[in-house]
């Protein structure tokens, strides 16, 4: 299989904290890659390796199945978790400004279509709000036409509503062919917008595949539910794990279809019936044993 980027055994060490611990991962181009996992986890820290902003104490990393070098920097747009603008300068001038920093970037005009900000172009950046800014620091990070972008936890501290706006924004993107590396604490836009995956903790990989091979392997079971059916239905002629709460029973399995007819096969009432899948969020715990620290 042909990789974009590889990472072999990366470290980096701060005396005895170790912020990135012996990680390995490959990304294929074309694909929305992530690194998921609480804050401290030590994905910033890893990509800002990859991205050549810090130093490894250890580890390769190769691109385009040769090592990393200088020219990398042409090649790759970052949206930093923050980033200083200039005072007084509108969208526009800011886009022009970035642009004079390289040989080919793209057009200003055709950036503000991608990242939608022809209705704000003439205001002034540093009066935008948060996820017009944030669209904007994507348009500064394709404005070299990368062909990896590293986008640092873009979605922190937007309202829902400018969060789902950027994952259209970031899904629209990859749809041109752009490869995607994303770092995220939020369980929700991992599962949405990765095709591939490593979970992190404490400066390790816990686990990498997709969302759905990830979910398959260590979660498999549905959680269907269901009001209590009341007096003459037999619980113990369900297979899997049952669970009976005070208004409800929560049947655990691997086979939905299978719960449905034995449920039906005693007539139960089905029009309470719920079916909950496992998510990301369920598995971190597993994998981690706690929830997902902010």
């Amino acid at each position: 299989m042909t990789y974009l980027l590889e990472v072999d055994h990366l470290r980096k060490h701060y005396g005895s904290l170790k912020a990135v611990d012996d990680v390995s991962f490959a990304i294929r181009p074309g694909i929305c890659f992530g690194l998921l996992g609480p804050n401290g986890a030590g994905k910033t820290t890893t990509i800002e390796i990859i991205e050549g902003i810090t130093a490894p104490t250890s580890g390769e990393i190769r691109y385009r199945g040769k090592p990393r070098d200088k020219s990398f920097a042409e090649r790759c747009g970052i949206q930093f978790q923050a980033t200083a603008l200039q005072d007084f300068l509108t969208v526009r001038e800011v886009l022009t400004l970035f642009a004079n920093f390289y040989q080919h970037p793209l057009a200003i005009d055709e950036l503000i279509d991608w990242c939608e900000l022809g209705e704000f172009s003439d205001r002034e950046a540093n009066k935008l709000s948060g996820g017009q800014k944030q669209r904007l620091l994507l348009a500064l990070a394709l404005i070299n036409d990368p062909e990896i972008v590293f986008l640092d936890e873009p979605t922190t501290g937007l309202d829902p509503q400018s969060r789902r706006h950027f994952w259209d924004l970031i899904s629209a993107i990859k749809a041109r062919g752009k490869t995607i590396v994303l770092t995220t604490h939020y369980m929700d836009e991992a599962e949405l917008l990765c095709d591939e995956l490593v979970i992190m903790d404490h400066g390790r990989i816990i686990d990498q595949g997709s969302p759905r091979q990830l979910l398959d392997k260590h979660l498999p079971h549905k959680r269907v539910c269901i009001a209590h059916p009341g007096n003459g239905f037999d619980a113990s002629l369900l297979v899997g794990e049952v669970v009976a709460g005070e208004d409800e029973l929560e049947i655990i399995t691997i086979s939905v279809e299978q719960t449905l007819q034995e449920l039906m096969a005693q007539r139960a009432d089905l029009s309470t019936l719920r079916v909950r899948n496992p998510t990301l969020e369920d598995l971190f715990i597993k994998l981690t044993g706690h929830l997902l620290r902010d």
